[in-house]
């Protein structure tokens, strides 16, 4: 399932849809619903309504709601909220291992469902619970939207790489390096997250935040077909593995290398670099260098307003049945990959990622 890219960056759109407010609940109360669904809402009540919070905490539900410039209902029954008919749509934001389950729950009851990312813990897990959504559909709810939440699939600077890519601007992508540095001390929000820390899921952070990675590299560059890995716990508050080395290489044969570690920091910003036989590219999330035949262009992007731009386009998949970059196929792969990485480095061996799409 490839994604159609726009012809022109992605932009929010600046018009209401039709019909009423779309009324989303969110399952979950942490540091993402704080730190980034509420703010990327605000602007767009006429869009998405917050009807209802729910947290195992009520009090971190209520802490919650209390940022919310609206009344909103606030509760600590899951089942409750799921019957209620005037919940159309539930944002899942709960720790990885912990929603499937309510994943499939959420579906069952007939609510379009945006959940967040990874799709699942593991490939197999996934795949039932894409299953158990084909299911729904068919017999149930055919017009039930699920998206999981790639944010960085809708970040302009990424869109606008793959579309440079795609057109040939700098030719055959040839190679791509990508080094990523995120120091996870006590100073980052989400070290505090227990559940990122308590080995309940495979490959602890390079997991967690690998699939961004892999999101965007499978964006611009296309399906990968192996990769081989080695890694390595550096700290031991960060099981079960803190730092990732990985090559690739993809369908269309570019070759890439892979670095991330959780364990430290480097002066060094995340740029992301494509090299190909007319140019390169050197990408992070708000700015694209490209360079072409010896002359360079600097081209600014917004940045770091991808869950924004995916919640306005889960609204108007909902409302209007538009397409969106991040149906389950999509996150599925994504996973695939990350998992493939995994094995590799326990394996010692290269591993081909199995294909969902």
């Amino acid at each position: 399932m490839p994604i159609t890219l726009p012809t022109a960056p992605f932009s929010a759109p600046t018009s209401p849809p039709t019909g009423e407010p779309l009324r989303l609940a969110l399952i979950g109360a942490g540091t993402f619903a704080r730190d980034a669904y509420l703010p990327s809402l605000a602007p767009h009540r006429d869009q998405i309504q917050v009807a209802a919070i729910y947290s195992r905490t009520r009090t971190k539900a209520t802490a919650l709601a209390e940022q919310i410039a609206y009344p909103v209902d606030c509760t600590d029954d899951l089942d409750a909220l799921l019957a209620r008919p005037d919940i159309e749509a539930v944002a899942v934001l709960l720790p990885i291992a912990a929603m499937p389950q309510t994943v499939a729950a959420a579906l069952a009851a007939g609510k379009h469902v945006l959940s967040e990312k990874p799709i699942a813990p593991d490939l197999a897990t996934g795949r039932s619970l894409l299953a158990h959504y084909t299911r729904t559909q068919k017999t149930h709810h055919p017009a039930l939207v699920w998206m999981v939440g790639e944010n960085w699939r809708y970040e302009e600077a990424y869109l606008r790489a793959a579309d440079l890519v795609h057109r040939g601007v700098i030719g055959d992508p040839l190679t791509c390096t990508w080094a990523i540095y995120t120091p996870m001390t006590e100073q980052n929000k989400y070290y505090h997250s227990a559940w990122r820390r308590d080995s309940s899921f495979p490959g602890g952070f390079p997991l967690d935040t690998g699939v961004h990675h892999v999101a965007v590299l499978r964006l611009i560059l296309g399906e990968v077909a192996q990769v081989s890995a080695v890694a390595r716990q550096a700290r031991p508050d960060l099981p079960p593995l803190d730092t990732l080395a990985a090559t690739f290489r993809f369908d269309n044969g570019t070759l890439g290398a892979y670095l991330a570690t959780y364990a430290t920091g480097a002066p060094w910003p995340p740029q992301l670099h494509i090299v190909g036989t007319r140019g390169s590219l050197r990408v992070q999330r708000k700015a694209i260098e490209l360079t072409i035949d010896g002359s360079t262009e600097q081209i600014a992007c917004s940045g770091f307003d991808g869950v924004e731009k995916e919640l306005l386009a889960f609204a108007r998949a909902i409302r209007h049945g538009e397409a969106h970059y991040n149906p389950p196929e999509q996150a599925l792969q994504d996973l695939a990959v990350m998992e493939a990485i995994l094995a590799a480095a326990e394996q010692g061996t290269p591993i081909t990622p199995q294909r969902v799409i």
